[in-house]
């Protein structure tokens, strides 16, 4: 059975995705302290797959995930997977919620409580974590009241108590992830296909090229965003996903008219849509 690596240590949002959708299809699962680290460990063939979080419902992209794939792999997404999230708040047994005196999260689960931080905790400090599960091995380890914003994979798996739950400021959140490899992912028929544009110069109608091969083919876009390329300050790269596999005529043919159109583009997987 294939290796996967993910975003940990045990008891991430990312590790509960993959337990709920995938974790028939690999073992062993392996735990990574980063996201860069989780494609490396793919790309070196340490794993053979790994999975990462890339979008969330509230807080949007997770840049580093887009970055990785637009600079700094060669790796294609192979599947996707989206997972409800559910936020609680834990402390060591005995802690109660007047005792606490900080509160550890990752940056995206304090963003997307951020009302019931300002409602319950208006003067504790709020601290960043690398992610919820290391921000509740802290709160464990630590003599002091703290409390964590993580998971209840994370609480179990850390002897933690749950003081609440369901801490989201907005209801239905959910987060989108990928799974990585070294292989593309065969036509379904349900697919997805995601690229990184980078245009030729930064002219009027540069982006309108690019969308007009799309909708003159009728391929509709669920997602477009523009990030730095992180060379000079106002030049910025595409990142879209489009419905279908590039296997299917008309993708193909968007792709291959936009090739000699743009810079670079660069061909992220297409894979099974979620």
């Amino acid at each position: 059975m294939p290796s996967i690596g993910y975003f940990g240590p045990r008891g991430t949002f990312t590790q509960e995705a993959l337990e709920a959708n995938l974790a028939s299809q690999f073992d062993p699962e392996v735990p990574y302290a980063t996201i860069p680290e989780v494609f490396q460990a793919v790309q070196s063939g340490e794993v053979d797959a790994g999975i990462v979080p890339i979008e969330n419902s509230i807080e949007g992209s997770v840049n580093v995930t887009l970055d990785t794939l637009a600079f700094e792999t060669d790796l294609v997404i192979q599947r996707e997977v989206v997972q409800p999230i559910r936020h609680c708040l834990f402390a060591r047994p005995g802690v109660k919620r007047e005792d606490i005196t900080e509160v550890l999260s990752h940056p995206q689960p304090i963003a997307q409580c951020r009302g019931f931080l300002a409602r319950w905790f208006p003067d504790v400090p709020v601290a960043a974590a690398n992610s919820t599960a290391d921000a509740a091995l802290e709160v464990s380890k630590s003599d002091e009241p703290l409390a964590a914003i993580a998971t209840e994979h994370a609480g179990k798996v850390y002897g933690l108590e749950a003081l609440d739950c369901d801490l989201g400021d907005y209801p239905g959140n959910m987060t989108r992830f990928v799974v990585v490899g070294r292989d593309k992912a065969p036509r379904t028929g349900k697919d997805k296909t995601s690229i990184v544009c980078f245009i030729q110069a930064n002219r009027p109608g540069s982006l309108l090229e690019i969308l007009q091969e799309f909708a003159s083919r009728g391929i509709n876009l669920t997602k477009i965003e523009s990030r730095p390329t992180k060379k000079v300050l106002g030049e910025y790269y595409f990142f879209i996903d489009v419905d279908g596999h590039v296997d299917d005529p008309e993708v193909a043919g968007a792709i291959g008219s936009l090739v000699g159109k743009l810079r670079e583009l660069k061909l992220l997987g297409s894979y099974p849509a979620a």
